[in-house]
């Protein structure tokens, strides 16, 4: 029988031990981390999304800061706030919920947040300071990914890892954090031929297509670790989970897999951001 990634059991363990750092962290300065999101429009998806993560940090004692802008913004007006929040020295990290209106040149504002409050990992300096193994917040996703596999010990030095999505904030970071590991990393996507037989080579595969049970259980391989990174009304991911369980070694389940270690990830590099900026604690990839 596979392994279940458990992301929910893993998460709700971290944020027991984020809790007391972000208890330190209130002893130290006398105030708790902060966390602005910024939402503009009114996309019930992205509402819901925002709604998780301000609860996820009052479940650790942080506080957050609610942006939202009218669906009419435009990309001046959104640079605008995100100068303002970049500048407020109370704010420790900052999320503009994706995706944002049409209008809006959404890679520009990603890339005027601050890199010390770029706790999603969105920005073009984040991912290249990342990808060249310097010091960054990672994307949250690949990160909470790269947190779950460390968690089970599962090996990635010389494994053939196939991504299918590329994606700047998923499929793209996944890749760099995957090859800094010392996986063989293969990027397929919407253009690549006999996309079957790359996924059926895949050690490791990670599904960021963005299409519900888009990857079929028999393109899976005996013995290979699966990482289904979508989620879909339909309560499913972009892989078709139902038939790989008695054939693969490990996988994340849908739900319960790698959402919530994206949601932790976002806490904890909220809390890092502070320590990194006000204190002399040491920082833990593992909490």
């Amino acid at each position: 029988m596979a392994i279940v990634l458990d992301g929910k059991s893993l998460s709700q363990s971290m944020e027991k031990k984020l809790a007391k750092r972000v208890s330190i962290i209130k002893d130290k300065i006398g105030k708790n981390p902060i966390l602005a999101t910024v939402l503009v429009g009114n996309d019930p998806a992205s509402a819901t999304y925002i709604k998780m993560k301000v609860n996820a940090c009052k479940r650790i004692g942080m506080e957050s800061i609610k942006i939202e802008l009218p669906k009419e913004t435009t990309t001046s007006e959104l640079l605008d706030k995100i100068d303002k929040l970049n500048v407020n020295t109370e704010v420790n990290g900052i999320i503009l919920q994706h995706p944002v209106p049409e209008q809006i040149n959404e890679r520009h504002c990603f890339n005027a947040i601050n890199i010390e409050k770029d706790v999603d990992g969105v920005t073009c300096l984040g991912f290249g300071n990342m990808s060249m193994g310097e010091s960054a917040y990672g994307s949250c996703t690949p990160v909470g990914i790269m947190r779950l596999l460390k968690h089970y010990d599962i090996e990635i030095t010389g494994k053939h890892a196939v991504i299918v999505g590329r994606s700047p904030i998923l499929g793209k970071p996944m890749a760099m954090m995957l090859l800094n590991e010392n996986a063989t990393v293969t990027i397929c996507h919407s253009k690549t031929k006999n996309l079957t037989n790359h996924v059926k080579q895949a050690d490791l595969l990670v599904g960021a297509v963005g299409i519900p049970k888009f990857i079929k259980s028999d393109w899976i391989s005996e013995n290979s670790v699966v990482v289904d990174a979508g989620y879909h009304p339909e309560n499913c991911g972009d892989i078709d989970l139902d038939h790989i369980k008695d054939k693969c070694f490990a996988y994340t389940p849908v739900p319960g897999g790698v959402g919530p270690m994206t949601i932790n990830t976002l806490l904890l590099q909220t809390v890092e951001a502070v320590s990194y900026t006000h204190l002399t604690l040491p920082t833990n990839r593992e909490v």
